[in-house]
């Protein structure tokens, strides 16, 4: 008897280790390929409705005129960030096909209405903001464990939060600032990836489209670069895309990724590398290094991040940008800064584990606070300076999970500037959800 329940304890304590491993080693970037059920056909998704309220002017001169806008009235703001489906189907003998379909901002809308004010007239009207995007979409073939090939479409796994972007792998109502303002988020491009696990490694190398410099700016620095404003996406340079994360300590996830390509010369029309042009030298070299961690263990979860980037020859993109001479071009004009950071750090607490009626129904309750530090411009010597870009944002609240795939979130936070800024406190509420149907 004492025996089995030994036994029986000893199995317990192997399952939830195994429970808290797992939770740590759930790639972002290959839950859409999920099959937890052994089906064929895989549906998932997540989604998020946001509530905030800022207590500061959305103004635009609010930097460029901070004095005049100091009292000024705040703004509030209702979303839903993104709702996504999953959709993945086995075909056998290795073979499978997965996609994510994403609405940003409850998606886009149009209507055709009858102007009466301007003689009936039909016209084209824009009814809502917002994206749907094929984020997703590629084939793969499986030789082993170690050895996987994508074609497609998929999501660039640079930064902690390209790799792990759902909502409930991190803690505040928004995704984390630093990095959703300096990189794609999420970077998703096409090209062909190869991945796989060894041991306690996931690894994986990508070659993808590569960035538009003309995309790069002041407030974003590459983040917009990754997307493309025509029906294709141009591809006259390339870029390369590495990530390996580690699993060895149970419960601790560390991951470094970086990214490396051309961002000159990768646009339509595609006619200033001719010869005799100016800026036909200019190359506009993206290099990006990223560290980044989760832990989940003893009731915790602490997550953090680290990334540095560099764009050269900014200068020179920044007057190109401004010297273009089509009135209609869908290119950013302001300048994009020669360096940007981000670093960020998160920790929560489980105080529903402290008590048996919540732990044992599987409630949770995280305590959390955030900080981030990030500067979407540093300029190179002889570009002008725009000190409003570094901000330190830090936010504290409560993540309540009544079921595991569920989160309800809420926060305070603040924005810090230097003296001569307004200082932006919030507060959001959020709802999200995170599963598979099928």
């Amino acid at each position: 008897m004492k025996k089995t329940a030994i036994a029986s304890i000893a199995l317990a304590i192997i399952a939830a280790q195994a429970a808290t491993e797992s939770q740590a080693q759930v790639a972002a970037f290959d839950s859409v390929s999920t099959h937890q059920r052994g089906n064929r056909l895989s549906i998932g998704g997540y989604g998020e409705v946001a509530l905030t309220r800022n207590f500061y002017s959305d103004n635009v001169y609010r930097y460029s005129q901070a004095s005049k806008y100091k009292d000024a009235p705040g703004h509030g703001r209702f979303d839903i960030p993104h709702a996504v489906v999953y959709i993945s189907y086995d075909f056998g003998k290795g073979w499978t096909m997965s996609s994510e379909i994403e609405f940003e901002h409850g998606g886009a809308g149009g209507a055709v209405e009858k102007e009466f004010e301007e003689a009936g007239e039909w016209e084209q009207e824009t009814e809502k903001g917002g994206e749907v995007e094929l984020e997703q979409f590629w084939i793969q073939k499986s030789f082993a464990r170690w050895a996987n090939i994508r074609v497609g479409h998929f999501v660039v796994p640079v930064g902690f939060t390209n790799a792990y972007h759902e909502p409930l792998n991190f803690f505040t109502v928004y995704r984390p600032e630093g990095e959703a303002t300096i990189l794609p988020c999420t970077w998703h491009d096409t090209g062909i990836s190869f991945w796989g696990r060894s041991g306690d490694f996931r690894y994986e190398v990508q070659l993808i489209a590569g960035l538009d410099g003309f995309l790069f700016d002041r407030d974003n620095w590459i983040q917009n670069g990754a997307g493309s404003p025509f029906e294709f996406k141009v591809a006259n340079k390339y870029g390369f895309a590495a990530r390996i994360d580690n699993y060895t300590i149970p419960g601790l996830r560390i991951g470094l990724s970086g990214y490396y390509g051309r961002s000159m010369h990768n646009t339509f029309p595609h006619d200033l590398e001719s010869n005799g042009n100016k800026y036909k030298e200019v190359k506009g070299t993206v290099a990006i290094g990223a560290i980044d961690f989760a832990y989940n263990a003893h009731n915790w979860i602490v997550r953090g991040n680290a990334d540095y980037g560099y764009v050269g020859d900014a200068a020179a993109i920044s007057e190109a940008k401004r010297n273009i001479n089509a009135t209609n071009a869908p290119y950013k004009k302001s300048p994009v800064g020669k360096n940007a950071f981000a670093i960020g750090v998160e920790a929560g607490y489980d105080v529903f584990s402290q008590i048996n009626k919540t732990r044992r129904t599987n409630q949770k309750l995280y305590v959390f606070g955030r900080y981030d530090c990030y500067d979407s411009y540093i300029p190179s010597k002889q570009q002008a300076q725009y000190e409003y870009t570094k901000k330190i944002r830090m936010a504290a609240g409560i993540n309540y999970h009544p079921i595991p795939q569920v989160a309800v979130k809420a926060e305070y936070s603040k924005r810090f500037f230097k003296s001569q800024y307004n200082d932006e406190p919030s507060v959001s509420l959020g709802i999200a959800y995170e599963g598979f149907f099928l």
